[in-house]
């Protein structure tokens, strides 16, 4: 697995031994970043259920200011470390060692906001909707924040709505699919079609 663009291209990551985390691939990964591209210069990202942090380390290559990484499992927490060192980006990251819900809860207490919130959990075990629930409360997660999460393509994502998000986009692949998702608009300001 590498860097695929920016300051860090070609950057060759470690990636945890064994099962315990799904590595995104290649493909998939220039995907999701050219559909975000352009909301990354300067951005402050968030990437939950971290494993070897390929995909923030990838955001900070490709211009964000800053990235949190929260993981909890040991094997995957040395290789965010490590990759973090290895491209440089170590000054604008900070590695939480915390199941999620506890890291959420300790970034919300910091006051700090972000700009694009990732998360690739466990899939068909309901993670997602755990999560988009602590973020519908949560200062953490604005309005303008955009949520993407990874999923098995079966998986019904319905419950978007019910956790007080809007279902922007969702693009599918073989067997995975990412879903972009915002806090929803109170309804004095809604307007037109929501865009990413």
């Amino acid at each position: 697995m590498r860097v695929i663009a920016g300051k860090a291209r070609r950057t060759l990551l470690d990636t945890p031994a064994g099962l315990a985390t799904r590595p995104t691939t290649d493909r998939i990964k220039e995907t999701l970043f050219n559909m975000i591209n352009y909301e990354l210069p300067d951005a402050v990202f968030l990437d939950l259920f971290a494993g070897s942090g390929a995909i923030g380390i990838e955001a900070l290559s490709r211009g964000c200011r800053r990235a949190v990484f929260v993981e909890q499992d040991k094997a995957a927490l040395s290789c965010i470390r490590a990759n973090l060192g290895r491209t440089g980006f170590m000054a604008q990251a900070e590695v939480l060692a915390s199941e999620v819900a506890a890291g959420l809860f300790k970034l919300k207490a910091s006051g700090e906001a972000f700009d694009i919130i990732f998360m690739d959990p466990p899939y068909r075990m309901g993670f997602a909707k755990k999560v988009l629930l602590q973020l519908s409360d949560s200062p953490v997660c604005t309005q303008q924040t955009l949520v993407i999460f990874e999923e098995a393509i079966e998986e019904d994502t319905a419950f978007v709505e019910e956790c007080g998000f809007s279902c922007l986009k969702e693009k599918r692949y073989k067997t995975n699919k990412h879903v972009f998702v915002r806090k929803k608009q109170p309804l004095s300001v809604r307007g037109g079609n929501e865009e990413i």
